[in-house]
């Protein structure tokens, strides 16, 4: 008997990636009826994610599961999977906002971090290439900490180059929690912005729309991809894969020499990287 429960053991991790996928296809509403726009959305414990269009329509191919999502101004929620769905809809709920914060004290201007040192320069990048029909909500980004409040006034990072055209991005930002390395996040209203395509360098700064103060801790600041020009990846992708040149469709960043996390699919594990893409935080310190 216990030989046959280690067998059986043993053999799991097999059958699990056997398993059998169907594609799940679905819109995202709220409460309302509306869109919701760029939802992350997959099976965390597989490492399979997507990204939701921005009328709130996704599909994702999945085993038999539970498919989760995730969007900062919603609760999250979960949905069992039993087979193929060609028009699965899913409810958001509004995720109650925190009361407003205020700090008495003084203040100082002063950058949180800096990207730190450009390794390579201009002669190595850190690509994120799309692949499917769908952004896989890949997360690349830098690492702040704060002893101190810090009110967050603008995020400001560079662009190497862009070749996806009518590419939407957003930035995410998790506090780091405990000595496994929770990461929680921190917003509550998104950060969307629109990178232009160009094989020059673009400087960008975001100025978060809510009031962001980050208590005392570690902070992940992660870009990802979360829309593009359909007809245009859908083109690219009808190409027969030995003519594809992955620059033809990806954006790149200059390398930048501190220790970072990546997530490779969205709601997946975020991973340690030994290098970060370069963004910088400004903002004012509570003394």
């Amino acid at each position: 008997m216990q030989i046959k429960l280690a067998i059986a053991l043993l053999l799991l991790p097999a059958l699990l990636s056997a398993q059998e996928h169907v594609t799940v296809k679905g819109r995202i509403i709220n409460e309302q009826g509306e869109a919701v726009e760029y939802v992350q959305l997959g099976v965390p414990k597989l490492q399979i994610g997507s990204i939701s269009a921005a009328d709130g329509r996704f599909e994702i191919d999945m085993p038999c599961d539970t498919l989760e999502f995730f969007h900062v101004s919603y609760q999250p929620a979960a949905y069992p999977v039993t087979g193929p769905a060609d028009d699965m809809v899913i409810v958001l709920h509004e995720q109650e906002l925190p009361p407003a914060v205020s700090i008495g004290g003084n203040t100082k201007e002063k950058y949180l971090m800096r990207p730190g040192t450009n390794v390579l320069k201009n002669m190595g990048v850190i690509s994120t290439v799309l692949r499917s029909e769908h952004p896989s909500g890949r997360e690349i980004g830098s690492v702040a900490r704060t002893k101190k409040p810090f009110l967050v006034q603008d995020i400001l990072f560079s662009v190497h180059s862009n070749h996806i055209p009518g590419c939407i991005a957003s930035i995410n930002i998790y506090r780091i929690e405990g000595k496994k390395e929770s990461f929680v996040n921190v917003l509550h209203k998104p950060i969307y912005f629109d990178v232009a395509v160009s094989n020059d360098p673009q400087d960008f700064d975001i100025q978060p729309e809510e009031t962001l103060l980050l208590e005392p801790g570690k902070y992940f600041i992660a870009f990802q991809i979360v829309g593009c020009d359909k007809e245009a990846l859908q083109a690219f992708l009808a190409k027969p894969e030995e003519e594809r040149k992955f620059w033809e469709m990806s954006i790149d960043f200059n390398i930048f020499l501190k220790n970072s996390y990546i997530r490779e699919a969205a709601l997946g594990e975020i991973k340690p990287l030994p290098v970060n893409i370069g963004v910088a935080v400004k903002g004012l310190e509570y003394q």
